[in-house]
């Protein structure tokens, strides 16, 4: 039996790493691309203990010539598109940037996809952002109304994709992926500020936890999930589009709460509201609907927020990188 391959650009973030292992366990030969593989220690797949049995090749997602040439040289059955911006504070800092990694970036590889004439087919990342925000819990039919650059230009890789596998017949989709954390995200990331400052205040740090808005209201997963929903999507046999979310939706401040209940600790005592942490423009609530995915997937999340605060403290306690839905049968 041929030997399936799969390239993930985006390869070194926590979902690049935590796919790249299901991926593996499949039996797939995994590659991948990063700016500069020469210099990238890709921490997180050395967490995982998988970074020697992963070919990682230097391209910019925004380089046609670049993207294709990888495409001729690896042939690969999937495509995992997980990479460009992924900080929503950060695109409000650096739009031009958000907008070409995200929007531009996805252009390019749908149409190197094309150009290579090659049987691909390709996961597109997508932000349950693009909504805006939903009092009431989003399907795959409501209109977007993104309120952040990260938001526009997922909303824009969005459309290209679609528009690409209805006028070029291809085989690609969009996953519109609410909030999800791991043990393997950077510290600029609320939820691993919020756990990393309250294990070190546990252990004895007199330091204040300083956040912006506690209040906004997100569906929170884990993102171990979310990569085993990436990969059921392309195995279908016809393209489609879902949202990946857990249908639950808390306050930041709940999350806050939970973490440091779980430490035996009252936030009250060790959070500060730093108003210069606010962002321009946010979104007060996100609820979504993760119906269709359900039923056409058969994925549901098992890791909802609470869960996944007091998982998130007792990995940075020891160093874990959490279970793995695919190794746990």
């Amino acid at each position: 039996m041929t030997e399936k391959k799969a390239l993930i650009f985006g390869i070194s973030g926590q979902d690049g790493a935590y796919l790249t292992h299901l991926l593996l366990s499949r039996g797939y030969c995994v590659y991948g691309t990063s700016r500069d593989a020469g210099v990238n220690n890709f921490e997180n797949l050395m967490r995982m203990g998988i970074r020697d049995r992963v070919q990682i090749f230097s391209a910019a997602t925004t380089d046609f010539r670049s993207i294709l040439s990888i495409l001729t040289a690896v042939g690969p059955s999937e495509i995992y598109n997980l990479a460009g911006q992924s900080s929503v504070a950060m695109s409000f800092d650096q739009p031009i940037e958000a907008f070409d990694s995200i929007a531009v970036a996805t252009l390019n590889i749908l149409e190197c996809v094309r150009f290579s004439r090659l049987p691909i087919r390709m996961f597109n990342a997508v932000s349950s952002e693009c909504f805006g925000n939903t009092a009431e819990p989003a399907t795959e039919e409501m209109p977007f109304q993104p309120r952040s650059p990260y938001a526009m230009a997922k909303a824009a890789g969005y459309w290209a994709t679609k528009t690409y596998r209805e006028a070029y017949n291809m085989h690609v989709c969009s996953g519109l992926l609410s909030n999800h954390d791991s043990p393997l995200r950077p510290p600029r990331f609320v939820c691993k500020k919020i756990v990393a400052t309250a294990v070190r205040i546990a252990k004895g740090s007199c330091e204040k936890l300083q956040l912006g808005n506690v209040n906004i209201q997100r569906d929170w997963g884990l993102a171990a999930e979310y990569a085993d929903a990436m990969y059921r999507m392309l195995q279908q046999p016809s393209p489609d589009d879902y949202i990946i979310a857990t249908g639950e939706t808390n306050s930041l401040r709940e999350f806050i709460d939970t973490v440091f209940s779980t430490l035996g600790l009252d936030a009250d005592k060790h959070v500060e509201i730093n108003s210069t942490l606010y962002r321009p423009l946010d979104l007060p609530v996100s609820r979504l609907s993760p119906a269709k995915a359900q039923n056409g997937l058969g994925w549901t999340a098992k890791t909802k927020m609470r869960d996944l605060a007091k998982l998130l403290v007792r990995c940075e306690l020891d160093g874990t990188v959490g279970p793995l839905p695919w190794t746990s049968h």
